[in-house]
């Protein structure tokens, strides 16, 4: 990659967020992991519990010459809820909130104008609560996570929540696909 660059989103389960970017051009990689919390190396069980503080994340590799990170950021707004706090459909926890997790300012300037122009426009029946964070440590999640929705399609809850995502992405952003 030319222009290598991370995002890193939190938008509910990440079984349902890495489908989305790992089939968009110019995404090398999507890594499943924690992030925003204050324990130290947490793992599955930890985080699924809530006392954590983490998010459960995506830290997407892009090239930035094939697809910049403020289309990153308009998939990732249109492809889950970002108007609930603490919550993506039957996932509740603070471990499913929308967040951001800027890498620099050009992302935090980016995040905020976008939800500020998503809120002025109502996209959205309710306003915005994606948090917009600074950069923090990423916890990658144990390698069964890795990649799940490719490995497990045929698993109830992929075929019913990240299935579903992902071909709304697909249909809304169809130049973007690999």
């Amino acid at each position: 990659m030319n222009n290598a660059q991370i995002a890193i989103f939190a938008g509910g389960c990440f079984w349902c967020t890495e489908p989305v970017f790992s089939q968009l051009r110019g995404v090398s990689s999507v890594a499943s992991g924690y992030i925003g919390g204050h324990t130290l190396d947490p793992n599955y069980k930890a985080i699924c519990n809530g006392n954590t503080g983490h998010a459960e994340a995506i830290r997407i590799s892009f090239d930035a010459e094939q697809v910049s990170f403020e289309t990153l950021l308009e998939v990732f707004l249109v492809s889950h809820d970002p108007t609930t706090p603490n919550r993506q459909g039957h996932d509740i926890g603070t471990q499913y909130r929308s967040a951001v997790f800027c890498q620099n300012e050009m992302q935090r300037e980016a995040t905020e104008k976008m939800i500020a122009a998503f809120n002025a426009a109502a996209v959205f029946k309710a306003p915005i609560v994606t948090q917009i964070n600074g950069a923090d440590t990423f916890y990658p999640a144990e390698d069964y996570h890795q990649y799940f929705f490719d490995k497990n399609p045929n698993q109830p809850y992929c075929m019913a929540v990240a299935a579903p995502k992902a071909e709304k992405i697909r249909a809304r952003y169809a130049q973007l696909i690999k």
